[in-house]
């Protein structure tokens, strides 16, 4: 089996879903959208690799928003359609933050900004905890997506829908890749003082952070074993998938 992991940038590592495929037996390929050398001019040309070619996509986060064509350049529309011809030819997308709002924008949904930022540990509202457990999940963003009518919503808190599915794709608004490690990659690269100037504990969140790498390790392998089991291996022209909650 094969899963190709799609990095916006360089300081988006796989962390814990990474270690849940490699723990299931992938074999991982991973592409680079922006180059590190472009992190901060990312209107770059990338050339998308053949999604058919994978069993499985996992689209992660990004610094960027979806809709800032001015920062991000034209590689969005590649990458949005890049995740349809995926949908199409029956490759399951799991879709993390960024990569959910690509996943749900290619779909037919939309990306806006949220009416406020969701940062640090949240327990998410699920309808469906067979699939999406409660949490805490790692939450880092200002935009949040709408997903078309009929689209199943299965998670959501006060200010974003958190988890969708589309026959065989699940997105997801919040990082179950994230570990202490990951997080302080996150602050090296210009997350620090962006919590720091919103008047975040950063010391506070990454103790907290290492507190929960444990159980937060349990969590995202156990999503992983279930997006795998559950969802990719939907009907291939299913649309909408029903979860009951258990």
């Amino acid at each position: 089996m094969r899963v190709l992991f799609v990095h916006q940038n360089h300081s988006s590592p796989p962390g814990l879903v990474g270690d849940a495929f490699a723990s299931l037996g992938y074999d991982v390929s991973e592409f680079t959208v922006v180059p590190r050398e472009r992190y901060n001019s990312p209107d770059v040309t990338a050339t998308f690799p053949d999604p058919l070619r994978y069993d499985a996509i996992v689209a992660f986060g990004a610094v960027w928003a979806v809709y800032d064509e001015a920062a991000i350049g034209t590689w969005i529309h590649d990458e949005i359609a890049f995740t349809r011809r995926a949908i199409a030819g029956g490759v399951p997308v799991l879709g993390i933050c960024f990569g959910g709002q690509v996943l749900a924008t290619a779909i037919g949904g939309s990306v806006a900004r949220a009416p406020e930022a969701e940062i640090g540990w949240t327990t998410v509202d699920t309808s469906a905890p067979d699939l999406i457990d409660p949490g805490p999940w790692f939450q880092w963003h200002i935009d949040r997506f709408e997903v078309p009518h009929g689209v199943q919503v299965l998670a959501r808190t006060k200010h974003a829908s958190q988890a969708f599915v589309y026959g065989r794709s699940l997105g997801l608004q919040f990082h179950p890749e994230l570990t202490s490690a990951v997080l302080q990659t996150w602050l090296d690269d210009g997350g620090k003082a962006e919590l720091t100037a919103q008047g975040i504990d950063v010391d506070g969140l990454l103790t907290r952070t290492r507190a929960l790498d444990a159980e937060a390790a349990v969590r995202a392998r156990e999503l992983v074993r279930r997006f795998t089991r559950d969802v990719a291996t939907a009907p291939a022209d299913a649309t909408v998938l029903t979860f009951q909650a258990s």
